[in-house]
């Protein structure tokens, strides 16, 4: 695959980075971000001092930050539908002079989602059931508190497969994201999955429809100015989906009991779940990319200046 050249480069990579909002899908996960000034400002968790984002010289190696937020949307994981909160999604790319790209995440990982509640609760998660152990929980769910199920989106390592020409495309797979979904109430425990590192939920999205777009231009400290060395470019109202994916079973469920509640889950849900039989969709994504403009005329310092611009402009 030729590399793009230019702006035409740089719009390709972020139309890319739209679509990697649509698998950050549930949770209630945190992670610390950095308030920045001016055009810097959604890229809070670039991970700018990486040492593959650093070693980028600008000519062989492009560093960009791509962040892309998604305000609702859904996922379906064999019989269980759960709407979708506000997504989050930041990570570095550094685009080779081949074509490839490699996904930088941030220390804290890539996806940060709202709290999504699962329909139904533990009542519909898992009864009825003829497992007595089961029956007996299910017996002692009489308030909302104990009977609430949050899912949480965890990334369990880093996205790969990144086809930066798929960005500006639909129903082409732009990039695969490994995760695992946590599902916290009382009776679950604290380590109650589906999927894990070993076994993840692989999410490999499309864009439905193209998105429109926007650049502005500015300075290091982001500084609007038609002049700047550094250029951002914004994309608004795709869709994306991915309807591939295989989901494995639940596993981690219930304090001491052998996996009963494992199996209860599992069967009330429909886990494992075949490809073809999940999908997961979020709703007028806003994505924006920011680089260098020309960023050879620093090599082999591209990196460098990336990580610089970023932090003068943190307040």
């Amino acid at each position: 695959m030729k590399r793009l050249p230019g702006r035409a480069g740089l719009l390709a990579a972020t139309a890319l980075g739209t679509a990697l909002g649509s698998f950050a899908a549930m949770g209630n996960a945190t992670a610390a971000t950095t308030q920045l000034n001016g055009e810097w400002a959604p890229f809070t968790r670039c991970p700018v001092d990486a040492p593959a984002m650093l070693a980028a010289d600008g000519l062989v190696q492009t560093p960009q930050c791509v962040v892309s937020t998604s305000a609702s949307g859904s996922i379906k994981l064999g019989n269980t539908t759960v709407s979708t909160g506000r997504t989050d999604l930041q990570i570095g790319v550094v685009e080779n002079a081949d074509g490839t790209s490699t996904v930088v995440a941030p220390p804290s990982g890539a996806l940060i989602a709202d709290s999504a509640t699962v329909p139904g609760g533990l009542l519909g998660l898992m009864c009825p059931s003829n497992v007595p152990a089961v029956t007996a929980i299910c017996r002692q769910i009489t308030d909302s508190s104990l009977n609430k199920i949050t899912a949480t989106v965890e990334s369990v390592g880093s996205p790969s497969d990144f086809d930066q020409t798929a960005g500006i495309l639909t129903d082409k797979p732009i990039v695969s994201i490994p995760v695992r979904i946590h599902l916290q109430n009382p009776f679950l425990g604290s380590n109650c999955y589906i999927g894990s590192k070993s076994n993840p939920v692989v999410l490999r999205p499309k864009n439905l429809n193209l998105p429109d777009f926007g650049m502005t231009f500015f300075k290091g400290d982001g500084t609007v100015a038609d002049d700047g060395e550094m250029s951002r470019i914004n994309l608004t109202g795709a869709v994306q989906n991915d309807s591939t994916f295989a989901v494995p079973g639940a596993s981690g469920c219930g304090l001491g009991l052998f996996g009963l509640i494992d199996a209860a889950v599992n069967l009330k849900t429909g886990l494992p779940s075949a490809a073809g039989k999940n999908s997961v969709t979020l709703n007028d994504t806003q994505t924006s990319l920011a680089g260098l403009l020309a960023p050879g005329t620093v090599a082999p310092d591209a990196g460098r200046a990336l990580s610089q611009g970023w932090h003068s402009a943190v307040k």
